[in-house]
């Protein structure tokens, strides 16, 4: 009889990390799977006998890890190549309105190359922003879906709610009659195009999550896109709709000092704390970003389980700040790892972005419990990451009842030519493998992608058609965006002119206007 468990061999197998923030590894190591998860973790010469005629894969040079997790994902064909250059996040998004057009499904494959090359196995996909009908975005979500699928990637999706003030911290009509009537009314058509009501919202997703809910790959969760873009009633919908379907939902927050401002004139408070007074925080909340936490948000925010994403090169690149990331580990807060539109150098390298927090947040001192060490970041990178996701415990370690997500990195060629035997394995890696160094990534115990090549994907192919679609003339829609971004933009730079230094103002927001002095 022969069997349908396979058994991968490693030089080193990193399980996981430890409460004690270890990383927990075995020196030839294997790993028993089969089509319903990981059966057994331990040494070869331990395991090998109770899997009589299970196919045994060798990586005699390699670490297998636990598959990385981009917790905080939005697109494909990166920003900057479409022409909008790095700046604060609120004048690039008023850029961001003269992007080209693109095939979802293709775009999706674009990034997703990226990922699963850097052995990124499970996405966080925020999906949003998109001009048309509630049957356009419908389509969009489905293809980018597919291109998941397709190419055997978990994606964890959600399409953001945004409610209120799209442009600006400051209601879409407000401030379309500000402008120049000409500018005004086409910025206000513009916005127009973009919106859906709070109930299309909960239909697209109640949709996506009949469809999907037999997908092994697939899960559909809420994402209230941020404070400033939700009214407090509909985001304790959406709270109440993932407590009561069991989803997670992922919010950005304080990514900005012009957000932590924007909550304090509309608050009273600071934005943690007014959701922590609505009830919206708990262990079914991740917040994105969280910059400009305070410490006694970082005790709330910890206090009620509540997880927090860090986007590092994305903070860097939009002027929004570094994170306070150690606050947050010593708290015990759960904490992923979120590549945001792109990394540093404009890709979705992993690798390269645990290195990155691993050094940015390297302040002056001489205290090791001070900064954090690489267990941490992968810990980040994976397990925490997983928790942050609708795919929860069922991924992020390499241990017995969880499905086989795990990238081999070739050892010899990460630390070649030389790589004195003192250095821990994990810190060898996490200094110096690359994407070069990544031999083969599972998904579900499935190598989707190994020696450079795509299992199910052709990506010359894909990346040819991206290519093709981009090389032609802007259409007439895309001209229009173009001089709209270029118009408005000077407007939106203008509202934000000494934003931070006004001592309180009036935020209109949902209908009603409040005034808010310090």
């Amino acid at each position: 009889m022969v069997s349908n468990t396979t058994i991968v061999r490693a030089k080193w197998i990193v399980k996981g990390v430890s409460q004690e923030n270890v990383a927990e590894i075995i020196e030839d190591g294997c790993i028993a799977y089969n089509d319903t998860g990981i059966l057994a973790v331990a040494k070869f010469g331990e395991l090998l006998p109770h899997h009589p005629g299970a196919s045994v894969v060798h990586y005699q040079n390699h670490v297998l890890m636990p598959g990385f997790v981009n917790g905080h994902h939005h697109v494909g064909v990166t920003p900057f190549q479409l022409g909008v250059r790095d700046n604060a996040l609120e004048l690039w998004w008023a850029a961001r309105i003269a992007e080209r057009d693109i095939d979802a499904y293709l775009d999706t494959l674009y990034s997703a190359f990226e990922m699963v090359a850097s052995g990124i196995t499970t996405v966080q996909h925020i999906h949003g922003w998109m001009t048309g009908s509630p049957e356009t975005v419908y389509a969009a979500s489905s293809a980018i879906l597919t291109a998941y699928q397709t190419i055997g990637m978990r994606a964890s999706y959600c399409y953001a709610v945004r409610e209120q003030n799209r442009l600006v911290y400051e209601d879409d009509s407000s401030f379309c009659r500000s402008l120049p009537a000409p500018l005004g009314e086409r910025l206000a058509d513009h916005l127009r195009a973009q919106t859906m009501s709070f109930d299309e919202h909960m239909s697209l997703y109640g949709q996506l999550r009949e469809d999907h809910q037999k997908q092994q790959l697939t899960r559909i969760q809420l994402a209230p896109a941020n404070l400033h873009w939700m009214s407090d009633k509909g985001l304790m919908a959406m709270v109440d709709s993932a407590k009561r379907d069991g989803v997670p939902l992922h919010m950005h927050l304080l990514e900005t000092a012009y957000q932590r401002e924007y909550a304090r004139r509309r608050t009273g408070t600071t934005a943690v704390a007014h959701l922590e007074s609505l009830g919206a925080l708990g262990p079914w909340m991740t917040l994105g970003h969280g910059v400009w936490m305070s410490d006694s948000d970082m005790d709330r925010v910890a206090h009620t389980g509540t997880c927090v994403c860090h986007n590092c090169s994305s903070n860097f690149r939009l002027r929004s700040g570094v994170a306070p990331l150690k606050g947050y580990l010593k708290r015990g807060v759960t904490v992923g790892l979120g590549l945001d539109e792109a990394g540093i150098n404009d890709d979705r390298d992993m690798l390269q972005e645990m290195r990155l927090v691993l050094r940015v947040h390297r302040g002056p001192g001489m205290d090791d419990e001070d900064v954090p060490n690489c267990a941490e970041v992968l810990k980040m990178a994976t397990e925490d990451g997983a928790r942050t996701t609708a795919f929860g415990s069922t991924i992020g370690r390499l241990e017995v009842g969880r499905q086989f997500d795990a990238v081999a990195i070739n050892y010899d060629s990460a630390t070649y030519p030389y790589q004195d035997a003192a250095a821990p394995v994990l810190d060898a890696v996490m200094h110096r493998a690359r994407t070069r160094d990544v031999d083969t990534v599972y998904v579900g115990g499935d190598a989707i992608y190994s020696h450079g090549r795509f299992k199910y994907v052709d990506r010359d192919q894909v990346l040819a058609e991206i290519a093709a679609q981009l090389s032609k003339p802007r259409s007439a829609a895309e001209i229009a965006r173009l001089r709209l971004s270029k118009d408005v933009s000077p407007f939106v730079k203008r509202f934000y002119d000494g934003y931070l230094n006004r001592p309180g103002g009036t935020v209109t927001l949902a209908g009603h206007s409040r005034n808010m002095m310090r």
